[in-house]
């Protein structure tokens, strides 16, 4: 039988404010779809907070066997981060500045994001579609729209109206804002005009002479509104009804409010059951912000290249500490704070270490390992809550500990569950690494290397230069690069 069927999930929902049981659509099977990175510059560390929280919470329907979806877009249109309406084109501008084609930039930081999300451990979502891939959809979204009057073309621009979607409909279901007052506390603005409402969003907007990255319409050459790309690339993938959508806290209004509103608009239907987000991090309990320096990169993390840290800590740490906090719970990062989780994480990877030199008793139990394994999935079972399976983990280093010093009995049975539990709920669904087997099989891999070296150093000194590139070759194809230099032969990975 399937793990999800003995244990009973519940998830908090942003739509109706409470922790609901899980149903999911299709029994034993999960859609999942997350708003993923715009590509302008390198990821920051709230963005990786905010997919670290679905990378568990993904994790955590493979682990009870359900057949999982999950959708995470890349956001290659630049004037998608602000609403299109105001502001320039973020990649067009990057573009401009560093005299590079749009792509180019979009490539560089789509690089750096699967980087990033590598080093942090995350499996790569099921599909990972882009929005300049997906321009066709979004037309067709925007023509079905204005089939049924809430849509409205204005001198090559298409507007979504608000206000007659509100009439049979609740704009502001997810955020709990009243139309009215958004509509009495919004002046209209400049480039607005066109609108018939202030509140009226862009599906599709006419480039102005000067935009790089455009598109051919029935109404103009232009591009797709900021709310537009997710409902076509979530609805294509994982059909007009899904079980969830996530993101970050801050895209709840207007980013996820519009998209529900086009889905019902579109398609007659609340696109999904259960909306989640990721709340926010700070540094040093203020935002993080460039302009003022309060600010580090994941990379800077990693590399201890940063003004902010004592030292460099490694990217399982960097994710202990994170899932320390309630994916909903605000997380301060500090420097103190990751020094206490550097240490939290060094107990933990001991005590998985010290389970494989733990003797079963012929004896019964002492410790009732159902029970805490139990606890383990019910801490996971309420909401994902990570912190308190922490907790219970700790409650294992210290049965480990109690049985080293033979203060505990443990059967072979249980020993074996127990073993098989903690490394399932350390490896499998909080996607840590053990660093110490990481060191131990990099340690390796360059004895292997070396030893290739001095195999084809020993066959170039015999002549047999045949066998000394057959090596090389070997080697560059496996990504091992060999560098000749006066001091002998080195390699890159």
């Amino acid at each position: 039988m399937p793990l999800y069927t003995s244990q009973s999930l519940k998830i908090y929902n942003s739509l109706s404010g409470e922790k609901e049981n899980f149903n999911p659509i299709h029994e034993g099977n999960v859609g999942m779809y997350v708003c993923g990175p715009t590509v302008y510059s390198n990821v920051h560390l709230g963005n990786v907070r905010t997919f670290m929280s679905f990378d568990v919470i993904f994790r955590y329907f493979l682990h009870l066997d359900y057949k999982v979806r999950y959708v995470r877009n890349i956001t290659d249109v630049g004037h998608i981060v602000d609403d299109v309406d105001e502001g320039e084109d973020k990649i067009a501008k990057k573009a401009r500045l560093e005299q590079l084609e749009p792509m180019e930039v979009v490539q560089r930081y789509t690089v750096d994001f699967h980087e990033i999300l590598k080093a942090f451990n995350f499996l790569p979502p099921s599909i990972e579609p882009t929005a300049t891939g997906h321009i066709i959809e979004q037309i067709e979204i925007i023509k079905k729209i204005i089939d049924t009057g809430i849509g409205y073309e204005a001198n090559g621009s298409v507007y979504f109206d608000v206000v007659k979607y509100n009439e049979t409909n609740n704009y502001g279901v997810l955020s709990g804002r009243n139309i009215e007052d958004m509509l009495a506390n919004t002046r209209d603005l400049d480039g607005q005009s066109d609108k018939r409402n202030p509140q009226d969003f862009a599906l599709w907007k006419k480039a102005e002479p000067q935009h790089i990255m455009r598109w051919p319409s029935p109404w103009s050459d232009g591009f797709p509104g900021w709310h537009l790309e997710c409902t076509a690339m979530s609805t294509k993938y994982l059909g007009n009804h899904f079980d969830i959508h996530g993101g970050g806290m801050d895209l709840k209004f207007p980013h996820h409010e519009c998209e529900i509103a086009q889905n019902e608009a579109c398609t007659g239907q609340s696109p999904v059951n259960y909306w989640m987000h990721a709340n926010m991090l700070t540094l040093n309990g203020k935002k993080m912000a460039k302009s003022t320096g309060n600010n580090i990169l994941p990379g800077e993390i990693l590399s201890g290249e940063n003004n902010i840290l004592s030292k460099a800590f490694s990217a399982s740490v960097t994710r202990f500490f994170m899932l320390q906090a309630h994916y909903r719970s605000i997380l301060d990062f500090s420097d103190d704070a990751i020094v206490a989780a550097e240490k939290g994480y060094k107990r933990l990877m001991e005590a998985v270490d010290a389970l494989s030199g733990i003797s079963a008793s012929h004896n019964t139990s002492s410790i009732d390992i159902a029970s805490w394994k139990q606890l383990c999935y019910d801490a996971m079972n309420d909401d994902f809550n990570t912190p308190i399976l922490i907790a219970q983990l700790f409650e294992a280093v210290r049965y480990v500990n109690l049985l080293k010093e033979g203060k505990e009995t443990i059967s072979e049975e249980d020993l074996k569950t127990f073993t098989t539990a903690i490394n399932a709920f350390v490896f499998d669904v909080l996607g840590l690494s053990d660093e110490k087997t990481a060191d131990s099989n990099n340690d390796k891999l360059d004895g292997v290397i070396n030893m290739l070296i001095g195999m084809r150093n020993q066959a170039r000194a015999d002549k047999n230069f045949a066998l000394s590139d057959q090596i090389r070759d070997q080697l560059i194809g496996l990504g091992i690069q060999l560098k000749d230099g006066k001091e002998g032969t080195s390699f890159s990975l």
